[in-house]
């Protein structure tokens, strides 16, 4: 649900993501190069960081989200990633 995502600007290329889960809620840095915005042809960051969430959440529960993500990471860990970013 996008609703519940809360995403926060720490700085440049960096998002706070905070979403509920049963106990508490979960806190997730996000870190978004200008490599990962030119391999996905997206101009967003907040956008990408939001469907990343979004993607993420069909493969782990929220509560399972590391504290840190890199997407240099989401895109070498998901074979479906970037596909998935751009038919999304």
């Amino acid at each position: 649900m996008v609703e519940d995502i809360e995403i926060d600007v720490q700085g440049e290329n960096s998002y706070l993501v905070v979403q509920p889960s049963e106990l508490e809620d979960v806190r997730t840095l996000f870190t978004v190069t200008p490599e990962v915005m030119d391999r996905l042809g997206a101009d967003d960051e907040e956008d990408v960081v939001r469907r990343t969430v979004l993607f993420l959440r069909k493969h782990q529960e929220v509560a399972d989200f590391p504290e840190v993500i890199d997407l240099e990471d989401v895109i070498a860990g998901y074979d479906d990633y970037l596909e998935a970013m751009a038919t999304d």
